[in-house]
């Protein structure tokens, strides 16, 4: 077989280039690795496309998390497989958390791929499609725990893991954009596998950050930038000043076009309160926290390997509603985690009570390949753990809408990412993209005076479930 560019043509016909589509899933870390991959194919000449079944080849950039998110990530590969019955694609290859993570076996246990690539495969990503297109068959790599692949101290990981700076190619347009501040994460909480497949933590340099941050306002109109990494609080401990994040804000804020910041991934046990402060007070950071609880219960905590219990998590969001009443907060919680009594999982509703929180993820335990917490012998049974789930997600469910309802009356500035048969929407600055809810504009009289990437100032007049309907206050900027 071969590539689509090395097919004879006329003297004065170039090539045509080779064309690929990318697919994301997971979380917006895959978003910016998957734009990176794109960043990099485009400046070695392939075309991108939006369509797979316009592409010469496919590329899925696929999640690892929890067992939902490898089934998403093997049905995308399947259904991307099953375009080539038509002749295009010609090639689906998987890359990202799930085929770092299983390399071979996944490679084995889906012929459909017809590559399974690792993270090193990165640099050369083009070569690697080149050669699948032209029908060789790559080694897929042999998995390996990537924190083994750094010093143990932080301060000497900057020379061998600085994460390099890839050209990026934005695969969505939008008001918003995520921007990677990591790489890895240096926890070791029982229950997670991410560390092994994402490695160490490993912060980018600032200046690295601040140019990505202004290429995406004055380039590509984004107006908020979203700060990923597995572990925010961390940024900066290997640069030799904990407090980098703090110090950044403002420079990122001050970047023409910029209105908005938002930090997202803060550990509770790291949450200092320089950060606190800086996140609530910073003109142009929105108060938001996403702050990862996981459980209330102490014991329970401790199994995880997590610091924290329900008193000092209640102390911390006290802190962050004293310096800003209106803030938005978000968090993950385990549900039956191995050990978990009746009384541990009142302490943990007690809490969701108490803690007045925007959004609350709630997860049933399973185990990870390769965690401590899949060893424990004191699991809770599967039916216990799926009844546990459906108590906690019926609270969560009554405790956020209510959240939003003590919220009627406030007055928010709403970012405008859609504009369709007449409705706008977008976010307030407490909702985060994705998984926060929205907040839909009342209707005007005749044509919406809104486009996309506004900022219209509004109050909040009623909610829906989580979302909330506000009525514009003003002109939009």
């Amino acid at each position: 077989m071969t590539t689509a560019s090395s097919a004879p043509t006329a003297p004065d016909q170039a090539p045509k280039p080779v064309a690929v589509a990318m697919l994301t899933l997971g979380c917006a870390r895959n978003e910016v690795d998957s734009e990176e991959l794109a960043g990099r194919l485009a400046a070695d000449g392939f075309e991108l496309v939006q369509d797979p079944a316009d592409a010469d080849t496919v590329v899925v950039n696929t999640c690892g998390f929890v067992e939902q998110a490898k089934k998403d990530s093997v049905d995308a590969l399947l259904e991307a497989s099953d375009l080539k019955e038509s002749g295009r694609p010609r090639a689906v290859v998987a890359v990202g958390c799930l085929a770092e993570r299983y390399g071979a076996e996944l490679a084995s246990s889906l012929p459909e791929a017809d590559a399974v690539l690792g993270f090193d495969d990165y640099e050369d990503i083009a070569g690697r499609l080149r050669s699948v297109l032209a029908g060789e068959q790559l080694h897929p790599h042999t998995p390996q725990d990537r924190r083994l692949l750094l010093p143990i101290s932080p301060a000497d990981r900057q020379a061998e893991g600085a994460p390099v700076v890839a050209p990026r190619a934005r695969l969505e347009s939008g008001p918003l954009a995520p921007v990677k501040l990591a790489s890895g994460c240096d926890r070791r909480c029982t229950f997670c596998a991410i560390p092994m497949f994402r490695g160490s933590f490993v912060s980018r340099r600032p200046s690295d950050v601040i140019a990505e941050s202004r290429w995406l306002a004055s380039s590509e109109g984004v107006r908020e930038l979203f700060l990923v990494s597995e572990n925010s609080t961390s940024y900066g401990k290997d640069l030799g000043d904990l407090r980098l994040l703090e110090t950044m804000l403002p420079e990122l804020t001050a970047i023409d076009g910029v209105e908005r910041v938002r930090v997202s991934y803060l550990q509770p046990a790291e949450t200092r309160p320089g950060l606190i402060e800086a996140i609530a007070t910073t003109p142009g950071v929105v108060p938001y926290f996403d702050l990862s609880f996981q459980h209330a219960s102490g014991p329970v905590l401790r199994r995880m390997r997590r610091f924290g219990d329900a008193e000092s998590f209640l102390a911390l969001l006290e802190r962050v509603r004293d310096l800003s009443p209106h803030a938005g907060v978000r968090s993950n919680i385990i549900v039956g985690f191995p050990g978990e009594t009746e009384a541990d999982l009142q302490v943990l509703c007690d809490f969701l009570v108490e803690a007045r929180m925007d959004v609350t993820g709630v997860f049933g335990y399973s185990d990870e390949d390769g965690t401590e917490a899949a060893s424990f012998n004191d699991k809770v049974d599967e039916d216990e753990v799926l009844a546990r789930v459906q108590h906690v997600s019926s609270l969560v469910e009554e405790l956020t809408a209510q959240r939003a309802e003590e919220r009627i009356g406030e007055h928010v500035e709403v970012l405008v990412e859609s504009v369709e048969d007449g409705v706008a929407e977008g976010r307030a600055e407490q909702q985060g993209p994705e998984v926060d809810g929205i907040t839909r504009l009342t209707a005007t009289v005749g044509p919406v005076p809104w486009r996309v990437g506004d900022l219209v100032p509004a109050v909040v007049v009623s909610t829906e479930g989580i979302d909330l309907v506000a009525e514009p206050t003003g002109a939009a900027r």
